[in-house]
């Protein structure tokens, strides 16, 4: 079974190639999805960030990712411990799904993975994707999408290793620095490539 790995910049638009890819027919596998089920209520991974974190819950008892986020970005100390009680959790799981698909004699599985170049999970893979656009795309649409200010959209983005350097490490680079007709063809140019391998 391929395993690829799908990345990009913070707001780059990967989940929005996922979600093609998924309406295609491929199986995507998100890490998001996956992160945030290790933390969902009730469960060891929330238990574990809230001793080390403190109040960092909302009134139904969910993670309060923003009040987190404004803990952990721009403090690269905190920022390695939360990823170091979530990091582990989500590798098992998705360990474990990665194998339930091996089971099923799947060609190919495209894992949607955020942070694939900053975990330095490179090798783990047979092929890499990376969606791109600039900068000021980044900002606009993270502006647009969670109301950041923009100290914390400059924090984030600075938490990432940037575009550019996961760009020449790609095996494929989709550019979303466009229109969504734009990158519908772009989507066309990976399908067409992932058929080819």
């Amino acid at each position: 079974m391929k395993w690829i790995g799908l990345t990009g910049g913070i707001a780059c638009g990967k989940s929005t190639v996922s979600r093609m890819l998924r309406d295609r027919g491929y199986n995507v596998l998100d890490a998001d999805e996956v992160a945030r089920e290790v933390v969902r209520p009730g469960s060891a991974g929330l238990k574990a960030v809230v001793e080390e974190f403190g109040d960092v819950l909302l009134p139904d008892g969910s993670l309060d990712r923003r009040k987190l986020g404004q803990i952990v970005f721009g403090n690269p100390d905190k920022l390695h411990v939360l990823e170091s009680i979530t990091h582990p959790l989500i590798r098992k799981e998705i360990a474990r799904r990665r194998q339930v698909f091996a089971d099923m004699n799947l060609p190919l599985v495209i894992y949607d993975i955020p942070l694939l170049f900053e975990t330095h999970a490179q090798e783990q893979f047979d092929q890499i994707v990376v969606v791109s656009c600039t900068k000021n795309q980044q900002k606009e649409r993270l502006m647009r999408r969670n109301q950041l200010t923009e100290s914390e959209i400059d924090m984030r983005i600075a938490s990432q290793i940037p575009v550019a350097s996961k760009e020449s490490e790609a095996d494929f680079v989709l550019q979303n620095n466009r229109d969504e007709q734009h990158l519908l063809k772009e989507v066309d140019r990976l399908d067409a490539w992932l058929k080819s391998l």
